[in-house]
């Protein structure tokens, strides 16, 4: 397809897929044709990285574009073999509007080790989206793996899919790539603090409470897992 083709909220949206998958191969939560990268524009349908592609490599046309049942809209590029994990995500949040699926390594390993990411260890995390849950196992490439994730993303906007990689769900695509961020960031801390220590602590209740109390103060309305139970 032609640039010529596409409408102004078209071209900008496949430009920041690009971009937004570039950032993620840079930080390695990506690596060769791994992850995938979706947002909905105004019409509800979805524009998506294609299969087999190197995110860190993309340009505008590679972009596919398919609607909710994950129906090619025209001749370009054919989605993402998981297209399955956006089209759960986007339809049980109507909020949503774009998604990273990444295998970020260290909260990839957690998931491995059996280090919960739930655990409210760090102050920051646990004020903005609570704790990082991860969803049962499921066979990439297949229909199981998407439906794995389901309930948890009715509660959260970060979660981990066991032996695999994480979902971050955003407002935008730099919303979700933001939570991808955070994500790692926290996996990296909490992988440190078990090698030091050998073995992790969740903060006294009390505590826990203060944070998330200052939520409202703070003016975050987001999804809190500790605030919900999501996975809990």
């Amino acid at each position: 397809m032609h640039a010529m083709r596409w409408s102004e909220e078209e071209a900008r949206i496949r430009t920041a897929i690009c971009r937004i998958g570039k950032l993620g191969y840079d930080r390695s939560y990506i690596v060769g044709a791994d992850g995938n990268i979706s947002a909905m524009m105004s019409d509800g349908t979805i524009l998506i990285t294609p299969t087999g592609a190197m995110k860190g490599f993309l340009e505008p046309d590679h972009i596919a574009h398919v609607d909710m049942t994950g129906r090619a809209l025209d001749d370009g590029p054919r989605p993402s073999s998981e297209v399955g994990i956006h089209l759960v995500a986007y339809s049980e949040r109507p909020d949503c509007k774009a998604i990273f699926h990444a295998h970020p390594p260290h909260a990839v390993a957690l998931t491995i080790a059996g280090i919960d990411m739930q655990m409210p260890v760090i102050p920051e995390i646990i004020v903005t989206i609570g704790g990082i849950p991860t969803a049962p196992f499921g066979t990439p490439g297949t229909p199981e793996l998407p439906e794995t994730i389901r309930s948890l993303v009715r509660c959260s906007d970060v979660m981990m899919m066991q032996n695999h990689g994480s979902v971050t769900l955003g407002a935008n695509l730099m919303d979700a790539y933001k939570k991808l961020d955070m994500l790692e960031h926290t996996a990296k801390i909490l992988w440190l603090a078990h090698v030091a220590k050998g073995g992790l602590e969740p903060l006294p209740e009390e505590a826990v409470r203060k944070m998330l109390e200052t939520r409202s103060m703070l003016g975050i309305k987001t999804r809190n897992t500790l605030e919900n139970r999501c996975g809990l």
